[in-house]
């Protein structure tokens, strides 16, 4: 386990200095091939970030955009993860991009009843990141991989046989589609996002080693990741 930290004045300087870390990982990747994929987290805090990186100058039209993980509900839906990168990173320079969606647009709540079918959809569209970003709950969560799902298991498992998988979060809203861990550890630039004490307590308990109560542990202190985590008070 080798983590690189760094620590900002605010909000805004961590949601720039990660959008730039971001993007020059991507330019790098463009150098050696022909595109780059990018999977991000959902949730209102990377909203700065989001509308950081969109702004960056790279080759964005052969740059793939998905997500870490999604709730299996419409895209319409308030919750939806894909309706919150369309609406603050799929803009500005970033319209360019190439969106692999997770839920189908034409999925209605009815039709999404089924969560292997959601997967199968969403596995039809996977590309395995060249960067992604994580985010962590106060439970230590990340992804959707939670430390209550009766899933936690096999997604932490290292032999599970797909990238993605559906979870059941029992202390949040909404069924999911994950990442696996073996997924995130297959990605050669991993990001962590986290802000305010309560969640650097956590993460530092993270540190210590791998827990099932704490999920982000498993990525924390993986031989096969070499996270970078940004953090703001």
């Amino acid at each position: 386990m080798s983590i690189t930290f760094t620590e900002t004045a605010s909000a805004a300087q961590s949601a720039q200095a990660l959008a730039e870390a971001v993007a020059q990982n991507l330019r790098d990747t463009l150098a050696t091939q022909e595109r780059a994929t990018l999977a991000v987290s959902g949730g209102k805090s990377p909203i700065a970030f989001f509308q950081a990186l969109s702004r960056q100058d790279l080759d964005w039209a052969r740059v793939n955009i998905t997500l870490v993980d999604e709730r299996i509900v419409p895209t319409a839906h308030a919750d939806s993860n894909t309706g919150l990168v369309r609406q603050h990173l799929l803009q500005n320079r970033a319209t360019a991009a190439t969106w692999l969606p997770m839920i189908d647009d034409a999925a209605s709540e009815g039709s999404l009843k089924t969560p292997a079918a959601a997967v199968e959809f969403a596995l039809r569209h996977y590309v395995q990141p060249d960067v992604l970003v994580l985010g962590m709950g106060g439970d230590g969560h990340t992804a959707s991989i939670f430390p209550q799902a009766p899933q936690f298991a096999d997604a932490v498992r290292a032999d599970y046989p797909q990238p993605l998988l559906h979870t059941s979060p029992i202390t949040a809203p909404h069924e999911r589609i994950s990442m696996t861990l073996a997924a995130i550890e297959a990605t050669p630039h991993v990001y962590l996002a986290i802000a305010g004490a309560e969640k650097r307590a956590v993460y530092q308990q993270a540190t210590q080693g791998a827990q099932q109560q704490h999920p982000v542990s498993f990525v924390l202190n993986s031989q096969k990741v070499t996270p970078h985590v940004f953090y703001h008070a």
